[in-house]
């Protein structure tokens, strides 16, 4: 029995998104054509691709003025982040966020400027927290 499509994307799926965000909406031929820039891609495995994130709600599809068609992002950046988040958060953190902060502080993948930046929104959070 197949297992039922996730509603998150694949990182295929990631590819052609940061491609519909970064242009605001692209043909099948461009989303092509930008993806070619990092490894060859078949035009036939895109549109698939495509077909299969329109079915999932993650793009919308509309007629342009020829033939093509014009394909945009019905999900957001932050939209997708904050699924994927959570379902790593839930999945390797036991959902525990405290655990994954505390795992990018240990491994030192953090610059000094991002642990800087971290600390501010840290400081914002717990300084809204103390108004409520």
């Amino acid at each position: 029995m197949a297992r039922p499509a996730s509603q998150h994307p694949t990182d295929g799926e990631l590819e052609i998104l940061r491609v519909l965000w970064d242009r605001n909406g692209a043909s099948l031929g461009e989303v092509c054509e930008v993806l070619r820039r990092e490894r060859p891609v078949a035009t036939t495995t895109v549109a698939t691709m495509l077909k299969v994130m329109l079915e999932k709600g993650l793009v919308r599809r509309k007629q342009s003025g020829g033939r093509g068609l014009q394909w945009s992002a019905v999900v957001t950046h932050a939209a997708a982040a904050k699924s994927m988040v959570g379902k790593l958060v839930d999945g390797i953190f036991d959902g525990s966020a405290q655990q994954l902060a505390a795992h990018l502080v240990e491994r030192g993948k953090l610059s000094d400027s991002e642990l800087a930046e971290l600390r501010k929104l840290i400081d914002s959070q717990r300084s809204k927290s103390n108004k409520s």
